[in-house]
């Protein structure tokens, strides 16, 4: 079981880095070039024929346990919502699916990028408590400081980031503005029914939770450098995600 107690994240950088806006702004000119695994490929495209199945798609990236995948699975009965998580054990933990759900074990950096080039555009996205890396040196490690970000941007959809650190929300928001994404919202919020376990454990310590929303549905991404050999979408998967 997760534990009940969890100290709040502790860092000396209490502001957003000084370099975020240079290095989102080097990701966005810049293709990243890094292969893709063969492994990344073969679970991607392993999911195409259920995906046909469902009018709309819902990913839930960094999933854990799939607790969350399975909630928002409930919430959004008539989309397929896919978890993704690179960590066995925690994956080996997920109960009571709905039959909406998968859950996959695969790098997230690999899995957006490939969902970009299957023309995959997903109605929601949700990143909840993703690492925050919160020493400055780690600052690269963040998504929003990640080569892969033009692609998480790119899938386009309602995305959502949930975590337990002023400075990462207000980084993430900060991107996404460098980006050209318009209204982009932080707020700070309580969690009377918690998505995942992480959420439970720190809203059971006292920690301060922060939501950041956007659309992205509307942000130029013809003008990121992404993979110049990405093909037309062959299966795009698109629909509006459902209230609640």
């Amino acid at each position: 079981m997760t534990r009940a107690f969890s100290r709040p994240v502790h860092s000396s950088q209490v502001t957003p880095h000084r370099q975020l806006e240079a290095v989102v702004r080097r990701h966005l000119d810049s293709p990243w070039r890094r292969p893709i695994s063969d492994t990344a490929r073969h679970v991607v495209d392993s999911l195409i024929p259920w995906l046909a199945d469902f009018p709309g798609l819902i990913l839930d990236a960094g999933c854990g346990t799939g607790e969350s995948t399975a909630r928002l699975a409930r919430r959004h009965s008539q989309s397929a919502v896919i978890g993704i998580d690179k960590s066995a054990h925690r994956l080996g933990r997920a109960r009571g699916l709905p039959d909406n759900a998968r859950l996959v074990r695969v790098d997230l950096a690999d899995f957006w990028r490939l969902a970009y080039q299957r023309g995959w555009r997903p109605a929601a996205h949700y990143l909840l408590y993703p690492n925050p890396w919160p020493k400055p040196g780690q600052f690269k490690r963040r998504w929003h400081a990640h080569p892969v970000w033009p692609y998480l941007l790119a899938l386009g959809g309602a995305i959502e980031l949930r975590c337990n650190w002023a400075v990462y929300a207000r980084e993430f928001a900060l991107a996404l503005e460098i980006s050209g994404v318009a209204n982009v919202e932080v707020l700070s919020f309580t969690a009377p029914e918690p998505l995942s376990a992480f959420e439970r454990k720190y809203a059971a310590s006292g920690h301060r939770l922060f939501r950041v929303t956007a659309n992205l549905e509307m942000i130029d991404h013809a003008r990121f450098a992404l993979d110049s050999d990405c093909p037309v979408p062959a299966f795009p998967v698109s629909g509006p995600a459902e209230p609640g």
